[in-house]
């Protein structure tokens, strides 16, 4: 009888037992990559809110709304106050500029939906790329021609490391550019 059990344990389950095991590391392999990798992410936002007219044909420096950037490990999403900067007086009667007086007004946060994300495990400084002179459209894209911002590069560890080692090639408008640390602490803490 127990050789019977081992048998049926060996012939029927265990098959089973590693198809599943297998699938499950695939399925989470690509699903944790296709995430990590997010190009193409493009969310709608809760205000339509135009790079193309602001940053582009306006030329509005993105550190206005950006601000602290050059100090700071992160770029951040202006507060419905910068907008209102500008917006107390231009374009008042807007739809989407209604929309914001009305956030404004009722003191609420205008909640953004992040776009551009390292993954956890990973430090990154806007700071220390901003101070070295390398332009924000070298990891966000053509930000100034976007009517809807999206990711359209991706933030793995290989597009890192590829513009930390070929930076001469892909930062051209800086002089004297240095390569990026490759060390993995760096980006490991």
């Amino acid at each position: 009888m127990k050789a019977s059990l081992l048998d049926y344990i060996l012939r029927n389950r265990l098959p089973v037992t590693i198809f599943v095991a297998a699938a499950s590391f695939i399925i989470t392999f690509f699903a944790s990559r296709a995430e990590r990798d997010g190009v193409g992410y493009t969310p709608d936002q809760p205000i339509n809110y135009s790079h193309r007219l602001h940053a582009g044909e306006m030329q509005i420096d993105c550190q206005y709304c950006h601000v602290a950037v050059e100090k700071s490990r992160y770029a951040m999403v202006p507060a419905v106050a910068t907008c209102m900067n500008c917006h107390t007086i231009a374009k008042k009667d807007s739809p989407e500029i209604i929309k914001l007086t009305e956030y404004y007004n009722n003191g609420k946060t205008l909640k953004w939906k992040r776009i551009h994300k390292v993954p956890d495990y990973a430090y990154f400084n806007h700071s220390v790329h901003v101070n070295k002179g390398i332009e924000c459209e070298s990891c966000h894209g053509e930000i100034k021609q976007m009517e809807k911002v999206g990711q359209m590069n991706s933030f793995t560890m290989r597009s890192c490391l590829s513009c930390h080692r070929n930076s001469h090639e892909r930062l051209p408008y800086i002089d004297d550019v240095q390569r990026g640390p490759e060390y993995c602490y760096t980006c490991h803490r």
